[in-house]
């Protein structure tokens, strides 16, 4: 049984093999609010729960949007980013954007015409819910551990150390980081470096596969099959 489709073998549905993923980002999106996180509207990192409400930027509009008396957030710097909920890539598309020809010919806007890269931006497996700010800030850094414990978000535990480029995230979600890096790794070939692997090795023996993270699988192999 191979580790790195272990959140996938535990429901038995072969992802890799579904006809009908969404065909973009944006469509991803949408799969992920309407379905897959009806009933468990929590961001991944603080687990703040979220709802949809008013836009306070655009009237007659919404937004998903997080309450942070369920999580003790506070914004670092940004408060409206703060205030709303952006489906993050566990892997950023500038991680496995660079790992492809089309990123030199133009970035992301080139790669959007990559059947490979399309599939990537688009697995649902790789984007969860993050507060904006959170999003905005981890960037395209690197996971890891960040000395000192600074605490920027309240009572959010992740850190971002800017200097050195490193985002740790909070114990609860570390082994589902490493297994999503896993899977990319599986399903399209996304190269790893050796430190982050035994980093992730790590992160998947202390934080082992949990319910939510079974079901979240289910749910997107029900929703692809």
């Amino acid at each position: 049984m191979r580790r790195t489709l272990l959140a996938f073998l535990l429901v038995g549905l072969p992802l890799t093999a579904a006809a009908d993923r969404p065909s973009s980002f944006y469509s991803a999106k949408k799969v992920l609010d309407k379905t897959i996180y009806q009933g468990h509207q929590v961001t991944f990192y603080c687990g703040c729960d979220y709802a949809e409400a008013q836009n306070p930027n655009k009237p007659n509009k919404t937004r998903l949007t997080p309450d942070a008396s369920t999580c003790g957030l506070e914004p670092r710097k940004n408060a409206d980013r703060a205030g709303r909920i952006e489906w993050e890539h566990v892997v950023p598309a500038w991680e496995f954007g660079h790992q492809l020809q089309c990123w030199q010919e133009g970035g992301r806007r080139a790669c959007r015409k990559d059947p490979r890269f399309k599939a990537m931006e688009s697995d649902m497996m790789n984007l969860v819910p993050a507060v904006g700010e959170l999003n905005g800030d981890r960037s395209n850094y690197r996971y890891g551990m960040v000395s000192g414990e600074p605490r920027a978000y309240g009572r959010c535990d992740f850190e971002v150390d800017f200097k050195q480029r490193v985002a740790e995230p909070p114990l609860q979600v570390r082994g589902d980081i490493a297994r999503i890096y896993f899977y990319m790794s599986d399903t399209y070939g996304l190269k790893i470096s050796r430190r982050q692997k035994q980093l992730f090795d790590v992160w998947n023996q202390q934080d082992p596969v949990d319910a939510w993270e079974r079901e979240r699988a289910r749910r997107i192999a029900e929703s692809i099959r």
